[in-house]
């Protein structure tokens, strides 16, 4: 049952369904494999992963309820791709969440070496969203 709490955006509520629709290894393997074709079927992602289709299509149906992947039907298949848009909002948003809370003037000295880390990985991250290579 999923009870809106009254404090809460629904924006929020929306980034943390994304955020916890990739909390899983499975559905992240799924999301490589669909970043490294235009798109794919069950039955193609059945065969690269090495699990169940109904485990595959369940792993599906999450990461596409929480709009991180587009599905179309193709005839008598469906098809899957990778929403890049959603996942580059969803980056940014991590980012700005982090520059929010550690680039302010609360944060000491000492956290600007991990500041620059942080920078450098997500213009990592971001090159690689940008290739679909997730």
């Amino acid at each position: 049952m999923n009870v809106s709490r009254p404090d809460l955006p629904p924006k929020d509520e929306t980034i943390a369904r994304k955020l916890a629709a990739l909390a899983h290894p499975v559905r992240l393997r799924l999301l490589r494999n669909l970043g490294s074709a235009d798109s794919c079927c069950v039955k193609d992602l059945v065969g690269r992963i090495g699990l169940a289709q109904s485990t595959v299509s369940q792993h599906l149906k999450v990461l596409v309820d929480a709009d991180l992947v587009n599905f179309r039907t193709d005839r008598q298949r469906s098809r899957y791709t990778v929403n890049a848009g959603a996942l580059r909002e969803l980056a940014g948003i991590i980012g700005q969440t982090l520059d929010h809370c550690c680039g302010g003037a609360g944060c000491s000295r000492a956290n600007e070496g991990e500041r620059e880390d942080h920078n450098r990985q997500a213009d990592a991250a971001a090159a690689l969203i940008g290739n679909k290579d997730i």
